[in-house]
């Protein structure tokens, strides 16, 4: 994206191309992780095949559900504050586009390089508790505040694990820029060896499984779904939304598992990139144009790995209890990731 921008243009079309650019980034994976897992994957797992009529094996089900919900009247109750009722599902869907700003998808293909991306990152992933909340407010319905409620308990108690675990990583890493933090991973080495270089996830493999775990929890998703459980609150926050409000709530569900993937790709997965002993690169000067192009493709791959952990765990795992959920964050993971801080700190010192 940067060396595109490079050319000269004018700062209106360079924004119109970031604009697109995050728009694919952002449905893309999440088209992409509704028909692979939540219509496929889930119907194998249940033995059973799934959507088939819409297009050939169910290809175009996804097109038919967007069709069907933009077709849906836009409804809200007599009670709702209709303003802030129809800007909740705006604002969660906002929070993903800003997300993935700071994604790195190659060498020069990235739309923003902050010095402090991750702190971005982490910043920006709280926003959708706002809107979240307001949905559950704004509807006028007992059960969607009781929804809004629990998640943003929820969200605020895992919230900081995922900030805790990120920790370990800026760490052995010295930056919270993603770009640098890549770099740093795939010109690493193991105890002198470079053949895979030093890829997060072998010396941060506390850290990641705190961060996957974290990140099931703010996309509410189950063993974490107790924001939306239909067995006591019907739909949760969702309750009273209909037609396309609806839509972008689902949306931007799946797309923000998508970018967190993304981001647990970057942070210890290595990223776009693959180690650089290979090709005998040792700086960014040296890396070849081609990995612009192989860069996105190989972020693409990692997102559905991670991606497929966060659905398989969706569709495997019961719920918990309300007491069970916020013990498990605040005596479990919290100071498990801060055990983990403080032997990174130790370790990164020492040697």
């Amino acid at each position: 994206m940067s060396a595109l921008l490079a050319i000269d243009m004018p700062y209106w079309l360079q924004t119109i191309l970031r604009v697109l650019g995050g728009t694919v980034a952002v449905l893309l994976p999440a088209g992409t992780i509704v028909y692979v897992f939540l219509f496929k994957m889930m119907s194998f797992m249940q033995s059973r095949l799934g959507p088939m009529e819409a297009g050939p094996y169910g290809s175009l089900q996804l097109f038919a559900e967007v069709g069907k919900w933009l077709q849906k009247e836009d409804l809200y109750p007599d009670r709702a504050d209709k303003f802030i009722f129809k800007i909740a599902p705006i604002v969660v869907l906002t929070s993903t586009f800003l997300l993935v700003a700071v994604v790195p998808f190659g060498p020069d293909a990235w739309f923003t390089n902050f010095e402090a991306g991750v702190f971005y990152a982490l910043a920006v992933s709280s926003v959708s508790v706002l809107g979240i909340l307001i949905a559950g407010w704004a509807s006028a319905n007992k059960y969607s505040l009781l929804g809004g409620l629990r998640a943003a308990g929820q969200l605020i108690a895992y919230e900081l694990p995922m900030v805790l675990a990120v920790i370990g990583v800026v760490i052995q890493a010295g930056s919270m820029n993603f770009q640098e933090i890549v770099m740093a991973q795939n010109a690493g080495e193991i105890f002198g060896w470079n053949g895979i270089g030093n890829p997060y996830i072998l010396t941060q493999m506390v850290g990641f499984i705190i961060f996957m775990i974290a990140v099931q929890a703010e996309l509410t998703q189950t063993p974490f779904d107790m924001p939306i459980a239909e067995s006591e609150l019907v739909s949760g926050y969702m309750t009273e939304y209909s037609g396309f409000r609806f839509l972008m709530f689902f949306i931007g569900e799946f797309a923000t598992a998508g970018v967190f993937s993304l981001i647990a790709a970057a942070l210890f997965l290595g990223g776009w990139g693959i180690p650089f002993a290979w090709f005998g690169w040792d700086s960014m000067d040296s890396i070849d144009n081609w990995m612009n192009i192989v860069g996105p493709l190989i972020m693409f791959t990692k997102m559905m790995v991670l991606s497929g952990i966060i659905m398989w765990v969706r569709f495997s795992y019961p719920r918990f209890r309300e007491d069970q959920l916020q013990k498990f964050a605040w005596k479990v993971l919290i100071p498990v990731s801060l055990l983990n801080i403080m032997a990174t700190a130790i370790l990164k010192v020492a040697f």
